[in-house]
Order: structure tokens, then sequence, then C-alpha cells
């Protein structure tokens, strides 16, 4: 199994384009501000769960499930500090934070599957 067949991570790499796409629609001086925070955040979502993907040391793959749901929760603050800001409309923050709250769910349950793991 490799990390892209998790759909959990599947969702996260959809939604980091997604939300870089969303983030060139900034006005010009927001490209670098909260545009580069969100891209980076957004991005560092499915890439903390790839590091930690598979490692044969449990504690490790926890701890890169547990830095995407922090990086998660920073892109939704990012998001409503966009909403906040009128980049983005509330119909599209609450489809985002919804599909992040999804992605959050599973990245939860992935985490309780690890932890059983580890106790047997």
């Amino acid at each position: 199994m490799r990390v892209e067949d998790l759909e959990v991570y599947k969702k996260l790499f959809q939604l980091a384009l997604e939300v870089h796409e969303l983030t060139m629609t900034f006005p010009k001086f927001e490209l670098y501000e909260l545009g580069s925070q969100l891209r980076r955040s957004s991005n560092s979502a499915p890439a903390n769960l790839s590091e930690g993907f598979g490692n044969k040391h449990t504690n490790i793959y926890l701890e890169g499930i547990s830095r995407s749901q922090g990086e998660i929760r920073e892109t939704m603050h990012h998001l409503r500090i966009a909403n906040a800001k009128k980049y983005l409309t509330n119909e599209n923050l609450n489809i985002f934070i919804n599909r992040y709250e999804e992605c959050s769910k599973m990245l939860y349950g992935l985490e309780q599957s690890l932890l059983r793991t580890q106790k047997r």
C-alpha cells in the first residue's frame, strides 16, 4: 500500500489544489501574505501524512497524523480569515470547512486504528 492509496490523502491532496486555486483569486497584496499561509498549510496536511506513512515506528506515523491535524486546523483558521476579508463566500467557506472536518475525522479513525494495532 502507498500513501496515495489512502482516501484521506486523496482528499487532502485535492483540497490543497483547490485552496491554491482559491488563493490565486485574492488581491495581489494578499498573494504573499494570507495566500501564502493558506497554500503552505493546506499543502502541509497531506505532506505530513506522507512523511509519517508506513514508518516501521508507529509513533512516527502517529506524529505525522498529529501534524496533519494541526495543519488542517491552521488551514481552517486561514479560510475563516479569508471569509472575514470577503475573499471567500460563506457558502464556499462552509464547503471547505466541512471537507476539512471530514478529513480530520478520517485521520482520527486512522490514528485510533494505529493505536489499537500498537497495543497488540
